[in-house]
């Protein structure tokens, strides 16, 4: 084990540079989600280039692919996103607001660097397993559109992982550790509502607002908020109000939903709840209602047996080290950030795995978060919860950002090709590899995580949140 590490090691540090120039070719290129047609080709293109066998068009998705290496034992399932966000065009390396394109796109969410690291993983994990003649396949996956349009649910549905023994990613932030924490559930729906226009000053009672039934569901969800799930979230926008006349009945109206929940299951009954709410309103008003399925994403299954692995492996690779250059530019980065002294303090003060308290925080986080088994349950909701649901999953985060910064903001942006975010992209294809490493070269190792998946899962069925 001790001289395959040794090999991953140099292998990383070997191909490094190669998936850099490819994180910065994708951050240079912006694309959303479904459209990431530029990016794809230059993915293939480096795992064609690694001799990877490539599969297109998983889930009927024209950016979703697979490419393979070795012929035998488990399957070591790598997951790489690369969409980027609209309205976030930002000047790269400078501290300050600076679109490149007015309105343009941008990689809020560090998304160039998430699939360039995981590739970079699955190829020194291909080619160590080749030296060391451990027996495994290593799979990379390219996941289009995890931003909102949940595109790992149709790959999930089409059975894209069903052969994989583990699936392992992480997320670009601005902590190191591992993620160990569910998410929610979420289903995306349109409520259109349909009545019939009429004069509203001479003829009110011939009409039939669509607007009035939209109003009254939105009322009636909110009623609704006090017998949810205290963790559940439901948040909309009204997407068609029916025009801008006044005197004229609004004979449609649009609103599009968002309703989350920490299980699956109770995402499934509070939607039906959801949409039981949009009829009695159309019944109310006397308008018609289509319900339109906008797809969604399942809530992560943690696995605490994936996690310590994980943890012990970024033990290892030790605290990040950063240049004065680096430094400098996340103390220009925090500068612009509204942040209260409260959040510092709690940075300061939160226990580490590697630095003593206050040591290593600020302006980056150089430590490791503690993993001490338990799990927390995020807000947040990602298509890597549908993953998790099929095969053993899980996750770390490297801070490629300065302490405190939020994603989808031009400040993410401005950081997706510093030295910084290349150096913790590296850090986090070590952590993904050697996590992969371990669990090929340790009996047992997979097995223990496939029962962890299973009391978790605790007999459950997969209902696909897409429908």
């Amino acid at each position: 084990m001790a001289d395959a590490a040794g090999l991953l090691a140099t292998e990383l540090e070997r191909l490094a540079p190669d998936f850099i120039r490819l994180a910065d070719a994708i951050w240079e290129t912006p694309e959303l989600c479904f459209e990431e047609h530029r990016s794809v080709v230059a993915q293939i293109a480096v795992m064609e280039a690694q001799g990877f066998h490539i599969s297109r068009g998983l889930g009927g998705l024209d950016t979703a692919f697979s490419s393979d290496a070795g012929e035998e034992g488990p399957i070591i399932a790598f997951l790489g996103e690369f969409d980027a966000l609209p309205g976030l065009s930002q000047e790269a390396s400078v501290a300050q607001p600076r679109a490149l394109e007015p309105g343009g796109n941008g990689h809020g969410c560090g998304h160039n660097l998430l699939g360039a690291a995981s590739m970079l993983a699955a190829t020194a994990l291909a080619r160590v397993l080749e030296k060391a003649g451990f027996k495994a396949r290593v799979r990379y996956y390219g996941c289009p559109a995890e931003e909102g349009g949940w595109g790992k649910g149709y790959m999930v549905r089409d059975g894209a992982f069903d052969d994989a023994a583990v699936a392992i990613g992480w997320h670009p932030g601005a902590f190191n550790g591992v993620r160990a924490r569910s998410t929610l559930a979420v289903s995306n729906r349109s409520y259109r509502f349909k009545g019939r226009a009429a004069h509203a000053a001479m003829a009110p009672h011939m009409g039939r607002s669509a607007l009035d039934a939209l109003e009254l569901m939105n009322i009636g969800t909110n009623f609704l908020r006090e017998h949810m799930p205290s963790d559940a979230r439901i948040h909309y926008a009204i997407t068609d109000a029916g025009g801008s006349a006044p005197a004229v009945v609004q004979a449609q109206a649009e609103a599009l939903y968002m309703i989350r929940a920490p299980e699956l299951d109770e995402m499934h009954d509070l939607v039906a709840r959801v949409d039981d709410v949009a009829r009695g309103a159309a019944l109310m008003t006397g308008t018609e209602v289509d319900i339109l399925p906008k797809g969604g994403a399942s809530n992560i299954l943690p696995n605490a047996v994936l996690c310590e692995v994980m943890h012990r492996v970024m033990m290892r690779l030790g605290p990040l080290d950063i240049s004065d250059k680096e430094r400098s530019f996340a103390e220009a980065i925090r500068a612009t950030l509204h942040q209260s002294q409260a959040s510092d303090c709690k940075a300061l003060l939160e226990a580490d795995a590697l630095l003593p308290v206050g040591d290593g925080r600020l302006p980056v986080h150089l430590g490791l978060r503690l993993y001490d088994g338990r799990m927390a349950q995020g807000t947040g909701s990602t298509d890597v919860g549908d993953v998790s649901w099929i095969v053993p999953t899980v996750e770390c985060g490297t801070a490629t950002w300065a302490a405190g910064t939020p994603s989808h903001t031009w400040q993410a942006v401005a950081q997706g090709k510093s030295q910084l975010a290349h150096r913790s992209m590296v850090r986090a294809a070590a952590a993904m590899a050697g996590t992969a490493l371990e669990l090929i070269s340790t009996p047992g190792l997979l097995d223990e995580a496939r029962r962890d998946h299973a009391l978790r899962r605790g007999g459950r069925d997969y209902r696909s949140p897409l429908v």
